[in-house]
């Protein structure tokens, strides 16, 4: 089974990744599509070369690299980003297990601009993931949501619920990992994943009250209507 996290930036995508990774069942593969979507866009990201010059470019070929990972393991999970899924078909998707990992566009943006100063609400992929959620609806397949900050909260009921729905036993060491760097890290992870390389676990998250800067209110404004309208679909404690 190949379960398909479509994620937006700057939530706790790769902790979820770390997670799936403890289990001896599946293997993980972080973010395939990333160097496609570098240079399907141009967007300039640290490390674009670096990204784009060492990573598959054609997205046939890396379907075929995720099948060929599903002959290794019984699962395997795919970390995704919901706008790097452009440019290309993208239909085989509906072959997966689609989860969509969502999180408050306020919290997101803060977080995006200490990388990129200035987000747009194409970066954090917000609109495209639920643009993406609709068309699997509509061709008949029912994604799963998850919010990051749920998962913090409540990591082992919410897990375990998602571990349900997608018809896998939960086990306790999904809960754990160890600190420093992974071999599956994408060779982003210097600019990205600092962080997450300090965590062994899920973290709780913060109840500091954080406004969102003016520069980033009108981006904030347009992305929550889609948060609302996958946040009321969320897998819930």
């Amino acid at each position: 089974m190949v379960i398909h996290l479509i994620s937006g930036p700057r939530n706790i995508s790769t902790a979820l990744m770390y997670s799936f990774a403890q289990r001896p069942d599946t293997k993980v593969l972080d973010e395939p599509f990333y160097g496609f979507y570098l240079r399907y866009t141009g967007l300039k990201h640290p490390g674009s070369d670096e990204i784009i010059n060492t990573m598959e470019p054609e997205p046939t070929a890396i379907f075929t690299l995720i099948a060929q990972a599903e002959q290794e393991k019984a699962n395997v999970f795919v970390k995704n980003m919901g706008h790097h899924l452009q440019g290309y078909d993208f239909g085989q998707i509906k072959n997966y297990r689609n989860i969509f990992l969502i999180r408050e566009p306020g919290q997101m943006l803060i977080s995006y601009a200490k990388v990129r100063e200035s987000p747009t609400l194409d970066d954090i992929g917000l609109k495209h993931q639920q643009e993406i959620f609709t068309w699997l609806q509509e061709e008949g397949h029912q994604p799963l949501v998850v919010d990051g900050d749920d998962i913090r909260q409540n990591p082992g009921i919410i897990l375990s619920r998602l571990c349900q729905a997608l018809g896998i036993p939960f086990t306790e060491t999904m809960l754990m990992w160890p600190a420093g760097a992974r071999p599956e890290d994408g060779i982003w992870a210097p600019y990205w994943y600092s962080n997450v390389h300090q965590s062994t676990g899920f973290m709780p998250p913060t109840d500091e009250p954080t406004a969102v800067p003016a520069h980033l209110q009108q981006v904030y404004e347009q992305a929550l209507p889609y948060y609302k309208i996958l946040k009321q679909k969320a897998i819930t404690a």
